[in-house]
């Protein structure tokens, strides 16, 4: 298929993200109005029958609480610190590939509203804007490393985050190739010209480009350049390079978890990749308790895979998070509006988070980890259509 990134930030008829925005569905609402079918199902997919995508959210709505009552939370505060530096709240912006695919000023613009709104913005190895245009944009930048096949290139990575000023590291681990995800195989999907990965600084004509016989030509693309022979022993050396603090993203098992921590990471990330890869793969939230005890308070936890509300982000720290990434809304953002965009996400969110914390009888996010939760029983199935 050949079409090209969009051009400016879309005009929706009358509709206007600040003022008519009053939820993150209606914002993804728009962005799917504005984005060619395969970039959609490019951002949206999951892998496989989208089993695990669909359970993140299954999963997040079991999640019941039991606020409290006859607080004072005339004062509430979502503000809290990760890794040594405060934030406005405890969300960050995930790493997600290529965001010029949705908006000509990609990543940057991203980067401007997660500085505005006071949250980390993550830059990863497939942006589409490099690191050090990125971080210039000031605020807190983490960066997310793939492990690449050749070593030296990978560390190359990891050097020049470094001296752009990255705040963290975030290795991705559970990523040995990428996941078969069948829209894009069913659309052949390539990057159109004008986007690519723009870190990868050798080469800016690659397999992702060229249309494949079948397939997706960024699979293939991916497959070519990380490495699948990724180990533990890898992130103690990269422990050893660096004194940046390092964040796992992809970890499930407890056990992962507390091997995380031993290794030597600061941070780990409960996340099944967004239903992106192992289809049939536990919700993150339904093991999020488990990594938190086994972790003991050794390492920050984070949690992602279906985040779409300050509800959700609430869960999340009562479960014992201390905050969660927040992915496609961004790039949904990004679409409909540009920077605006994000910025109403963002902003939504915390106006979210605020509402739910005060109404749980919370008077900030330390708070929330007196809350308990209730695991509703999944409903019954819906009756076939016809």
């Amino acid at each position: 298929m050949s079409r090209t990134a969009p051009a400016t930030a879309p005009a929706i008829g009358s509709w206007d993200v600040d003022r008519d925005a009053h939820c993150l569905e209606d914002i993804e609402r728009a962005a799917r109005e504005v984005l060619p079918a395969d970039v959609w199902d490019f951002v949206s997919g999951g892998s496989g029958g989208e089993v695990t995508l669909a359970a993140n959210r299954a999963a997040l709505r079991r999640i019941a609480l039991v606020p409290r009552v006859l607080r004072d939370v005339a004062h509430c505060d979502t503000q809290t610190s990760l890794f040594g530096v405060p934030h406005a709240m405890p969300a960050a912006v995930a790493p997600i590939a290529y965001h010029k695919l949705v908006h000509p000023e990609g990543e940057l613009a991203g980067a401007r509203a997660a500085k505005a709104a006071g949250v980390p913005f993550t830059a990863g190895t497939l942006s589409s804007c490099t690191i050090e245009s990125i971080t210039a944009i000031g605020g807190t930048v983490w960066f997310q490393l793939y492990w690449l096949r050749d070593r030296k290139k990978t560390f190359e990575l990891v050097e020049r985050a470094e001296a752009a000023g990255c705040a963290a590291l975030m290795p991705t681990v559970d990523v040995p190739w990428m996941g078969r995800r069948l829209r894009d195989v069913r659309n052949r999907f390539t990057l159109p010209p004008g986007v690519e990965a723009a870190n990868l600084t050798w080469g800016s004509v690659s397999e992702a480009h060229r249309a494949p016989v079948s397939g997706s030509a960024v699979a293939s693309h991916t497959g070519s350049a990380f490495n699948p022979s990724l180990t533990w022993s890898d992130i103690e050396e990269l422990r050893r390079r660096t004194t940046l603090p390092i964040i796992l993203k992809g970890v499930l098992a407890p056990q992962d978890a507390r091997r995380a921590v031993d290794v030597g990471a600061d941070g780990i990330v409960v996340s099944n990749h967004g239903g992106r890869q192992l289809d049939g793969a536990v919700a993150g939230v339904d093991v999020l308790a488990e990594v938190v005890t086994e972790v003991g308070g050794d390492c920050r936890v984070l949690l992602d895979s279906g985040i779409r509300s300050g509800t959700d982000v609430l869960r999340a720290l009562a479960l014992g998070a201390d905050g969660v990434l927040l992915g496609r809304p961004v790039l949904w953002g990004l679409a409909a509006a540009g920077e605006r965009g994000v910025g109403r996400v963002l902003d939504l969110l915390a106006e979210e988070l605020r509402d739910a914390l005060g109404l749980a009888g919370c008077d900030g996010v330390r708070a929330a980890r007196e809350i308990r939760t209730v695991r509703r029983e999944p409903g019954p199935a819906a009756p076939a259509a016809g």
